[in-house]
């Protein structure tokens, strides 16, 4: 259990590192950090504004809820409500939570507007090359094995249906494999923000691995600061800050979460058309959106799709962006207009 949390900790943590930051020292009792372990990966909750006599309690509530999101988005548990969803090989609707609905009809619609870049059923294949709950390969998977896999995926297999307040999920291929790990800190993070709202809590940055919300001001009454990470590999390398001003940020990249098969680099990142990790220069794509689970979905689309294609769909979509590019040894950035509203330094 640990080997597995360790490693969907360097799939989530590692690569999305997005930190809130702030130099400024806290007041007495203004607020308090809480942070657990959930989803293979770190939640944090930094709140202001908070009496310390409330920690237990809310640490209590805060991982409950994230455990029980974990028990419906896991593709490591056996028996997590998507894991049964892809065990099951009927073709009939399928009920599911609200949750679940609302998860999956916005990868969708992502996922038109990518061109099928963000693709939640490439499960087939994000388990081929080993960065789902199997094992890594000790080969490079032939075409055979990536065509076999490619032929269980695709956006048009999966639908959700909506009909007096229930919801189902439906698959025409009874070996659909759909992998929500892409959006699933996003949900988990906007969930978090929700339950802070319920307990009277106004004040706060609360993440859950690369996904980040924040709202009204940090304990010194300044803006929360949270901070893109370099693509290198020193955690606390910062490329530029931002202030989300209630919003939420998800980075994806492919820089850091990577392994070494038959002399080759591979990223995490798989591209439903070739059916193998991205081999183009983008490394890193931040999204800043209304919640953490748009930018969760739209960030793992552009990486994707590569740098310039990730431009034409920010400008098309007006989406915030920052795009960092491996140029020679080093990298060049590009941000959208939208995106600059937010930035505090580069």
């Amino acid at each position: 259990m640990e080997r597995q949390l360790l490693r969907r900790g360097l799939l989530a943590v590692a690569l999305l590192l997005l930190a809130g930051c702030d130099n400024q020292p806290a007041k007495q009792n203004a607020g308090l950090v809480l942070e657990g372990k959930t989803m293979g990966t770190w939640w944090r909750a930094s709140l202001a504004g908070v009496d310390k006599s409330r920690q237990n309690e809310l640490r209590t509530k805060i991982q409950a809820q994230l455990d029980g999101d974990d028990r419906l988005l896991s593709t490591y548990k056996a028996d997590s409500a998507l894991s049964r969803f892809n065990q099951s090989r009927s073709t009939e609707p399928y009920a599911v939570s609200e949750g679940m609905s609302d998860i999956v009809t916005l990868s969708l619609r992502i996922g038109a507007k990518t061109q099928g870049a963000m693709d939640v059923t490439v499960g087939p294949l994000v388990n081929l090359w080993g960065f789902g709950p199997d094992k890594q390969p000790v080969k490079t998977p032939t075409q055979a094995q990536i065509d076999a896999a490619k032929a269980l995926t695709g956006l048009q297999h999966l639908k959700v249906i909506h009909q007096a307040g229930q919801q189902w999920l439906q698959k025409d291929l009874p070996g659909l494999y759909v992998d929500l790990s892409t959006v699933g800190e996003g949900y988990a993070a906007d969930h978090l923000a929700r339950l802070m709202e319920q307990n009277g809590i106004g004040r706060y940055l609360v993440s859950v691995g690369g996904a980040v919300v924040t709202r009204g001001t940090n304990p010194d009454g300044r803006a929360w600061r949270v901070a893109i990470q370099k693509p290198t590999d020193r955690e606390n390398a910062v490329q530029a800050v931002v202030d989300l001003n209630g919003h939420g940020i998800s980075t994806s990249g492919s820089y850091r979460n990577y392994y070494e098969l038959d002399g080759k680099r591979l990223s995490h990142v798989i591209d439903p058309t070739t059916g193998a990790p991205i081999q183009h220069k983008l490394v890193s794509a931040t999204v800043i959106a209304t919640t953490a689970l748009e930018a969760d979905g739209w960030d793992t689309g552009l990486m994707v799709l590569g740098t310039e294609k990730a431009k034409q769909i920010a400008e098309k979509e007006g989406l915030a962006v920052y795009l960092i590019t491996k140029e020679g040894e080093g990298f060049s950035t590009w941000m959208s207009p939208q995106f600059k509203t937010f930035l505090l330094s580069e």
